[in-house]
């Protein structure tokens, strides 16, 4: 009976413990993905001297797409700020 009675309390701390464990992990996912606000990213965009940025889009918490004019032909970059690197360069034609 006593060995009943520990495996009972056993199972019903592990079944406590699991739904916590559980609702916190909802809770973090309904959350989003963490966010970049405040934080500082230094990327190097190697573009022409005269170039300026027109425009700015955000593709998602941690991608940019920006549309510089000036210093050659139009084009469109995309900037990785998860990982601080360019991920595209796209020439527009007018």
């Amino acid at each position: 009976m006593r060995t009943l009675k520990a495996i009972t309390i056993i199972m019903a701390v592990l079944i406590i413990v699991g739904t916590a464990t559980l609702a916190v992990l909802i809770a973090k996912r309904l959350a989003g993905p963490p966010s970049m606000t405040g934080a500082e990213v230094a990327i190097r965009l190697d573009e022409p001297p005269a170039s300026e940025i027109a425009a700015i889009a955000s593709e998602g918490p941690d991608q940019l797409a920006l549309l510089l004019h000036g210093g050659g032909p139009d084009r469109v970059v995309v900037v990785d700020l998860a990982h601080a690197r360019v991920r595209a360069r796209i020439g527009v034609n007018r």
